[in-house]
């Protein structure tokens, strides 16, 4: 059996793409009338070793889009006051090109095609994402429109763990309960979960090809 060398260059780890980590605040589960309240982004970057680990994090506040429903349940989770006159909140569109310019310079710095949405559920952040660019008409997205990374997935396959502060811990990253269902938190927490998994399975992929170099002659209890 032969094995591929793991990439060295970002464009080759994800056929092309960029993995972005975002997180998202709203107020309730439907992307299409709930308000999109705070965006967090983490771009990562690979070392000369092969390993990622997070590079820039961006995040804002959003203005609540006109006609919107925010829950106050949501509000209660979260911590967020909308109407607060120190919040500094940005319009949809503005919120949108204040995290996408930043993306679209780190994709081509490193020769990516696209950015990749990664989050925990990450269906829930990009559907929020992509219901603000349709809202918008933004144009100049640099994330993949569907596809995703989810870290609920890729941590229940790692640590047996899919709860965010479960699988953190787990991964031996820890969680702070108190600085939890804010987008810069949650968003830096997963970007550290998803490079510890990507990492350590790097490292598990070297073996096999070190063993791979080795006579295939030699016996299994000899290595």
């Amino acid at each position: 059996m032969h094995f591929r060398t793991p990439a060295t260059a970002m464009v080759d780890r994800f056929r092309g793409f960029l993995p972005v980590v975002v997180d998202v605040e709203t107020g309730g589960f439907d992307s299409h009338r709930d308000a999109l309240l705070e965006i967090a982004a983490v771009t990562l970057q690979m070392g000369a070793d092969g390993r990622i680990s997070r590079a820039q994090t961006l995040s804002t506040h959003v203005v609540p889009f006109p006609g919107s429903n925010i829950d106050p349940r949501s509000l209660e989770i979260t911590g967020i006051d909308p109407s607060h006159p120190l919040r500094a909140a940005l319009d949809e569109r503005e919120a949108l090109d204040f995290i996408f310019d930043p993306i679209r310079k780190a994709q081509k710095s490193v020769d990516c095609q696209r950015a990749i949405l990664v989050g925990h559920n990450a269906s829930f952040d990009l559907g929020f994402l992509n219901a603000a660019i349709r809202r918008t008409g933004h144009k100049r997205s640099p994330f993949h429109p569907f596809s995703t990374f989810d870290t609920v997935s890729l941590s229940g396959l790692a640590f047996g763990q899919t709860v965010l502060a479960k699988a953190t811990t787990a991964a031996g990253l820890g969680w702070d309960s108190k600085s939890a269902h804010s987008a810069v938190y949650d968003a830096e927490q997963t970007a550290d979960l998803f490079c510890s998994i990507v990492n350590r399975w790097r490292e598990l992929h070297l073996a096999p090809l070190e063993r791979d170099s080795l006579d295939l002659t030699t016996p299994l209890a000899a290595l």
